[in-house]
């Protein structure tokens, strides 16, 4: 038991010592000023109040046989300068999922116009969500939309085409196509 007690003792001694030697490199020499970002060091040759930053410039034009070993990439810049610019979503499911919780809400509230606003917000931060997708479906044939919750059907059968509701999806187009046409033989009589 005496070794064993020397060499705890022991031990403890020297992590005493490491913990003094670590918090004595941790202290600021004294009479040493913090440094300072507005003002210019003696090796600079910036004027005061000169951004530093112009001294960092990065080259950004392209290598010298660019055209020739990307002869297309013109055409990828032109259309991105054109008309197949789109705007970019940062992908959230949590953000979506909430949406849907609160588009459900609206839905059994029969408040169409913010659970298709809640729908469509979670599709926008969770393309092709099954779940939101088949709500948003729902709440388009109660508001009336026909052609657009019919889109949203098939969508969800895209999706999940064996998913849960794949049933109901289906029992719903069928239930489109029958209104559907009884509203085009309404409009010939």
């Amino acid at each position: 038991m005496g070794r064993a007690f020397l060499s705890v003792m022991l031990l403890l001694l020297m992590t005493a010592w490491a913990w003094g030697q670590q918090a004595d490199s941790d202290k600021v020499p004294p009479n040493q000023a913090p440094p300072r970002s507005d003002q210019a060091s003696p090796n600079d040759d910036l004027s005061p109040g000169e951004s530093s930053s112009k001294n960092t410039g990065v080259d950004i034009s392209p290598p010298k046989d660019d055209a020739k070993t990307h002869p297309d990439s013109g055409a990828g810049v032109s259309d991105a300068l054109g008309e197949n610019i789109q705007e970019f979503h940062p992908w959230d499911p949590h953000r979506a999922a909430k949406d849907v919780e609160v588009g459900d809400f609206y839905l059994k509230r029969k408040n169409y116009l913010a659970a298709e606003s809640r729908y469509r917000d979670a599709l926008l931060y969770k393309p092709n969500d099954a779940i939101a997708t088949f709500r948003l479906a729902e709440t388009l044939e109660k508001k009336g939309a026909l052609d657009e919750a019919r889109t949203n059907y098939e969508s969800y059968l895209k999706i999940l085409p064996e998913g849960p509701l794949a049933p109901d999806a289906h029992k719903a187009l069928e239930r489109l196509q029958k209104e559907v046409s009884k509203n085009r033989a309404g409009e010939k009589e």
